[in-house]
């Protein structure tokens, strides 16, 4: 019988999380960045291999939320928590082994699905220390960015796994639009080339995408919360959206697979974090009520 599930993985900000699902899916769907919070929504990558499909969630960071943004992003992963077959439970290796899932996400009992503690980061830390883990603790060690322990992990997460037949095509890597990728990957450009507030303040919206045009014709708009931050990613004479612009574009082409041209804009949207309307605008889900 096929083992097949939703495979959430969870954590605080910058643990790795977008790196392993970029690992186990094989290609990269989840943007990455040394800021931490650069996961906003959850993302879907996908694995079939042999009798194993893993829908695997990329969920953004669990922290303590300081405005609507954040609190959307909070229930964002504490739903993704709720809808798991089974939970990656990932920490920085070089921190120690981390407190429960329960405390670290301040829940006031464990999920129903089993969980996975992993620590990521293997390859920064020495091997007597890693021996030095009890063996019954159930934690295994990996490196998303070498690849290092990562079969034994899927091995694991497989067997955890409901029996089921596959809930995908086969040759399905994600169940996001195309649409969606290409403003991550503007705004991880954004993030990488940017510093300090601006890369928080920042949303990406694709209105424009025309197959049919040769090159794909993409309109981008990078929406930020002040004339200020519009002006640092325009740059003189327009200096600063040509970078972005321009390595955005190798991106994109290299994800779609084709020659792309790649229309940026700027716009203010003043204070979108804080405002429910713009959130929902952006594809989040504002919370209402008291948040978890």
């Amino acid at each position: 019988m096929p083992k097949a599930g939703i495979v959430t993985v969870v954590g605080k900000p910058n643990v790795g999380k977008s790196t392993l699902l970029n690992r186990i899916v094989g290609q990269k769907l989840s943007i990455t960045s040394p800021k931490p919070q650069s996961t906003r929504d959850r993302i879907v990558g996908i694995n079939s291999t042999g009798e194993a499909q893993m829908v695997i969630l990329d969920t953004p960071g669990l922290l303590n939320p300081r405005y609507p943004l954040q609190q959307a992003m909070r229930q964002t992963a504490l739903r993704a928590l709720d809808d798991a077959d089974v939970i990656v439970y990932l920490a920085d290796a070089t921190e120690g082994t981390p407190p429960p899932l329960n405390v670290a996400a301040e829940l006031p009992s464990l999920p129903r699905a089993p969980i996975v503690t992993v620590l990521n980061k293997s390859d920064a830390v020495p091997t007597a220390r890693r021996e030095m883990t009890p063996t019954d603790a159930g934690v295994m060690y990996v490196s998303a960015l070498t690849g290092d322990g990562i079969p034994e992990l899927m091995q694991r997460i497989a067997q955890e796994l409901p029996d089921s037949p596959f809930l995908y095509p086969e040759d399905e890597i994600s169940t996001q639009p195309v649409r969606f990728f290409v403003a991550e990957l503007v705004r991880e450009t954004v993030l990488e080339q940017l510093h300090d507030e601006v890369p928080y303040s920042v949303a990406v919206q694709v209105e424009e995408y025309r197959e049919e045009r040769s090159p794909l014709y993409i309109r981008a708009v990078i929406y930020v919360e002040r004339d200020s931050q519009k002006a640092i990613i325009i740059g003189s004479k327009g200096a600063q959206i040509r970078r972005l612009g321009e390595a955005a574009r190798k991106k994109i082409e290299s994800f779609v697979g084709s020659k792309v041209y790649l229309d940026l804009w700027v716009k203010v949207l003043a204070n979108w974090r804080k405002n429910p309307g713009s959130l929902s605008r952006f594809g989040y889900q504002p919370v209402t009520g008291k948040s978890k």
